[in-house]
């Protein structure tokens, strides 16, 4: 079978990896932005305010996460804005986009214990199902879970899903076009950026995408994918990874290519605003001025714990220069 199917098998089958619900953390195969500290969602929320408070968004438009699992970021985010301005509670709306019942289950779950009654929470099983004037869309590390071909040299691969073989066949014409635009001679391609794209311009009249993921704006012309299992980092084709073993029960991911990202989101008419750094982009939304307020109202032991968590998203060596994020608009005002 394509890699691509295999993958697609692996994180989102019936028995995939993602449907079985993991944890995300020290408890999970790995952690994220989000997991690591609450002033990551809080510092892209503070961006938002901004804009709102000079009149530059509207106060009713729409806050979706894509990709949200249980929703903590956008529940970190109506955290912050609503120690902005609590009255955004009522004016703005908020919602998911899952395509998984019993992830949305969980949000729910998750949003009823964190709000209670406080925050209604609109969930979408596609981006088909929007419709809105006026949207801001967030997701985190999203791109390096969609199914991707692997590709070298004019070949993809092949899996043989019984015995975790992998095979190499001739790429097809789009798959050779791709990697030539690219200068991509050996790597992954990722598979579904264009249509999702489009159905991120469908979604609302106007509309700002950000997103925050691995990778670079160029090919490394190496391949990047790999596996996590309980924090650990297997090379896909490592000889002591067995597939058998680790198809559906460990996460596998690969870095972004930016520049296809790009491609693809303008393809579908969205501007490209801002691509940066992880470190940049929170510093630019106010993340020190929001420690340095909180220095002054915490204790100083939980103000110290914070540090050590918002180090690991903007220390260059750790999240802060190999995590990007990327910014797209539709008829941005």
């Amino acid at each position: 079978m394509r890699f691509s199917d295999y993958m697609e098998e692996w994180l989102y089958g019936e028995e995939g990896y993602y449907r079985k619900f993991r944890d995300i953390g020290k408890e999970g195969d790995f952690y994220t932005a989000v997991s690591s500290s609450a002033f990551f969602g809080g510092a892209i929320a503070n961006g938002l305010w901004k804009q709102i408070e000079k009149g530059e968004r509207p106060r009713d438009l729409w806050l979706v996460e894509i990709g949200a699992h249980r929703g903590y970021l956008l529940a970190d985010m109506i955290q912050w804005l609503y120690s902005c301005d609590s009255s955004l509670i009522e004016t703005m709306r908020f919602a998911t986009v899952e395509r998984q019942p019993e992830v949305r289950e969980a949000q729910r779950a998750y949003f009823a214990e964190r709000f209670g009654s406080g925050v209604q929470l609109h969930q979408f099983e596609s981006l088909d199902a929007m419709e809105v004037e006026e949207a801001f869309f967030v997701s985190n590390e999203i791109f390096d879970a969609f199914p991707c071909e692997l590709y070298k040299e004019g070949e993809r691969a092949e899996v043989d899903k019984e015995r975790g073989e992998i095979s190499w066949v001739e790429a097809e014409p789009e798959l050779r076009d791709f990697a030539r635009r690219h200068r991509l001679s050996k790597g992954e391609i990722a598979v579904g950026y264009e249509a999702f794209a489009e159905r991120v311009a469908a979604a609302a009249e106007r509309l700002d995408f950000v997103s925050f993921d691995y990778g670079e704006k160029y090919v490394r012309n190496d391949f990047s994918i790999r596996v996590y299992r309980r924090h650990e980092t297997f090379p896909l084709f490592d000889e002591e990874l067995k597939l058998t073993e680790a198809f559906r029960e460990s996460d596998i991911t690969y870095d972004v290519n930016f520049g296809h990202v790009i491609e693809a989101f303008e393809g579908a008419g969205m501007s490209l605003e801002a691509y940066e750094t992880q470190a940049r982009a929170l510093v630019r939304f106010g993340l020190i001025e929001m420690l340095e307020a909180y220095h002054k109202e915490a204790r100083y032991e939980d103000y110290l714990r914070q540090v050590d968590r918002v180090k690991t998203l903007i220390a260059p060596t750790i999240m802060g220069d190999r995590f990007k994020m990327v910014h797209f608009s539709k008829s941005k005002r």
